[in-house]
C-alpha cells in the first residue's frame, strides 16, 4: 500500500529503520530469492538465513533508513504488498516495553518510569532512549524489544520519551539466549601434508583484513559480518589454519560493531553450513 511506503519513507527520514509486514504482522523475505524462505532463514524471519542478497533482506536486519534502498527494486515492491509497517527499535536507539495485557500495564506503572506510551491493540508499548538486548516473556505480558528485533509501528502515541531504566536492562538480562556451543574448527585434512595457508603472513594479512572491513562497516553490519565469515571459511575453513585466537579476533570485530555474541555464533555456523564444512 502506498501510504505504509509513505510511512516508511517519513520513518526514515526520522532516523527510524522501518520493514514491511505482511499479513499475521510477519516480515516479507525482501527479495524474491528469500520468498517463503528459500534461503534457509528461520521460519519466523526473525534471524536471517546466509542469505546472499546483495543486503539482509528479513526482518530487523533489513530496517534501513536508506531511502534509496526502501525505493528500489524489490524492496518497493514488498512495501506496495505491504500489511502493515514495522521498525527495529534497536536500530534508532530505543527500546519497546511491550505490555501485552492489563496485569502488564499495571505493573509497569508500579515499577517502570514514566515515558512515552503508544496503544496497541491488547495493551501498550514504553518507548524508552536507550537500547539493550531484546527478550521475550520477561514476566507474564511483558515482552521487550530492542535489538535484533522489530515492533510495530502505532505512531508516536503520547508522553515524553525517558532514558531506559537499569530494571528493563536487568529483566532482558535475566532472559539469556540458549547456549549455543562454540564454533567447531575443521581439522587438517588426513594426509600430512603442510597446509598452503600457513604461511603466516598469508594467514595474518587475512584476518586482520577480515577485521578491518568489519571495522569499516557503516551500515548492513550483520550482513557485512556474515559474509566476512563467509569468505574466511571459503579461504581457510577447510585446512585447518583458523585457531580460536583467529576466531576471537573476528567475533571481537563483529562485538565492536555492536552485535552480540550469539549473533556471532550464529553467522559462523551459517557460513559453515553454507559451504558444507
Amino acid at each position: 500500500m502506498r501510504e505504509n511506503l509513505r510511512t516508511a519513507l517519513d520513518l526514515a527520514a526520522s532516523g527510524i529503520p522501518p520493514l514491511p509486514l505482511r499479513a499475521g504482522k510477519v516480515p516479507f523475505g525482501n527479495c524474491r530469492r528469500c520468498a517463503n524462505n528459500a534461503c534457509g532463514g528461520r521460519p519466523n524471519m526473525k534471524t536471517p538465513g546466509p542469505c546472499t542478497c546483495p543486503a539482509p533482506c528479513h526482518a530487523w536486519a533489513a530496517a534501513t533508513t536508506d531511502p534509496d534502498v526502501i525505493t528500489s527494486g524489490p524492496w518497493r515492491h514488498a512495501w506496495l504488498r505491504a500489511e502493515a509497517v514495522a521498525y527495529h527499535p534497536g536500530g534508532a536507539g530505543l527500546t519497546v516495553v511491550d505490555l501485552d495485557n492489563a496485569d502488564a500495564i499495571a505493573w509497569a506503572r508500579e515499577n517502570l518510569p514514566t515515558t512515552q506510551v503508544v496503544p496497541t491493540t491488547r495493551g501498550e508499548h514504553w518507548l524508552y532512549l536507550g537500547r539493550t538486548q531484546s527478550a521475550n516473556a520477561v514476566r507474564p505480558g511483558v515482552d521487550i524489544k530492542s535489538t535484533m528485533a522489530y515492533a510495530r509501528w502505532l505512531g508516536f502515541g503520547t508522553g515524553t520519551m525517558t532514558d531506559l531504566p537499569e530494571v528493563v536492562r536487568a529483566l532482558a538480562a535475566s532472559k539469556p539466549a540458549p547456549a549455543r556451543s562454540a564454533p567447531r574448527l575443521v581439522t587438517v585434512p588426513a594426509g600430512g601434508a603442510e597446509c598452503p595457508h600457513r604461511t603466516p603472513a598469508f594467514l595474518e594479512r587475512g584476518i586482520a583484513m577480515a577485521q578491518q572491513r568489519i571495522t569499516d562497516a557503516r551500515s548492513t553490519i550483520h550482513h557485512t559480518v556474515y559474509r566476512t565469515f563467509l569468505a574466511v571459511l571459503s579461504t581457510h575453513g577447510r585446512c585447518g589454519c583458523l585457531t580460536e585466537d583467529h576466531i576471537a579476533r573476528l567475533f571481537t570485530a563483529a562485538q565492536a560493531k555492536g552485535e552480540t555474541a550469539r549473533h556471532c555464533t550464529d553467522a559462523w555456523s551459517n557460513a559453515r553450513t553454507r559451504l558444507g564444512l
